[in-house]
């Protein structure tokens, strides 16, 4: 914009809506707020209000009490960023409300509330899964909860599956766990994708500028350079075995765990031996699975930047000014957004990356 429209002044408070409606109480009484995103999705916000109001005639009373507007079951939507053009960070339900009391200081409220992957938390069941794809199994539990699914690939059938006793969402990452997929909630929508085709979003961050500090672990404890494998086949009668595929190993560049592994300590083959596969296909997939979830977790990094909505888990960020060891482009597997009255705005993430950097 022209140097003219510039704001003056950033505001980074974030804003919250109550079943869409926008709530200026509500926001102007924030003292903190944490939003935690993760694989596996289930984002969940803890935000803590003074709940303390003051009346024109002097007096005081409770912010939020009893058959006020803020209350159990409410949609809650945060936005962060500039409080001017706030970017939706979490939508859900609240869940939970605490009352903090200390007759030395004001009362509080702490607002605790899960996205939509709440409603496949709260429902336990056991069911059988006749000749269905992983994505048919995905798609009936969106159904049974009002979602809309949004599935990339999953066209694999692995025969009958159990759900035995187990949480609809608890199945469903038990599931995706064997086939490297993660799943995500935005809205309403139900996303399902393999983690290789995964990418939220792209961004760039420097140290010194956006990024305040960074942690770069390259760890070779728990590299392997094969995977294997073994199950039987129903239909056939027979044992069968798999060798694991390092194919989904994410963004960077530079030497793989493995291939750095194999030139100073020699190979390491890692056997899968709690997890049963009745086909050979199924095997296939969780050797590769297992094969590129160690390779990926060869650089882990912790962060802190300045606010950054655009921070979500799937983002693919480009981190620069780390030396040519870990200046890399890492895959976004868990972020903190954060904002209190001392520091502000801030974002913690952790990222992996299974490349190292050779200069």
């Amino acid at each position: 914009m022209p140097p003219s429209e510039t704001p003056l002044v950033y505001v980074a408070r974030p804003t919250l809506r109550l079943d869409g409606e926008e709530h200026e109480r509500l926001s102007s009484l924030i003292t903190s707020m944490v939003m935690n995103e993760q694989e596996g999705g289930l984002s969940s916000v803890e935000i803590r209000l003074s709940n303390s109001a003051s009346l024109r005639d002097g007096s005081a009373e409770y912010a939020f009490d009893a058959g006020g507007e803020l209350s159990l079951g409410k949609e809650l939507v945060v936005g962060a960023g500039d409080s001017a053009a706030p970017v939706e960070i979490f939508k859900g339900r609240i869940s939970g409300l605490e009352g903090v009391f200390n007759e030395a200081a004001p009362p509080e409220l702490i607002v605790f509330a899960e996205d939509a992957l709440q409603l496949l938390r709260l429902k336990r069941r056991s069911r059988t899964f006749e000749d269905q794809s992983l994505a048919d199994i995905a798609r009936t539990i969106a159904n049974d909860h009002g979602l809309t699914p949004e599935i990339d690939g999953l066209n694999d059938n692995f025969g009958p599956q159990v759900q035995l006793n187990e949480t609809d969402l608890g199945f469903l990452r038990r599931l995706l766990a064997r086939i490297d997929a993660d799943i995500q909630i935005v809205g309403t929508a139900l996303q399902i994708s393999p983690r290789r085709d995964v990418r939220r979003g792209e961004l760039e961050l420097t140290l010194g500028q956006e990024l305040k500090s960074a942690r770069v672990l390259s760890d070779l404890a728990h590299q392997i350079t094969d995977a294997t494998v073994k199950g039987w086949d129903v239909a056939a009668g027979e044992a069968l075995e798999a060798n694991g595929q390092d194919n989904a190993l994410g963004p960077g560049a530079g030497k793989r765990g493995g291939s750095a592994l194999e030139e100073t300590f020699g190979e390491r083959t890692h056997h899968t031996c709690h997890v049963l596969s009745f086909n050979q296909q199924e095997a296939d997939a969780i050797a590769t699975t297992v094969r590129n979830r160690r390779g990926r977790r060869f650089l882990r990094i912790q962060g802190v930047t300045t606010g950054t909505p655009a921070l979500r888990v799937g983002t693919h960020v480009q981190v620069n000014r780390l030396g040519a060891w870990f200046s890399n482009t890492y895959y976004i597997t868990a972020v903190r957004h954060c904002y209190d009255l001392t520091e502000g705005y801030r974002t913690e993430f952790e990222g992996q990356c299974a490349f190292l950097g050779e200069g």
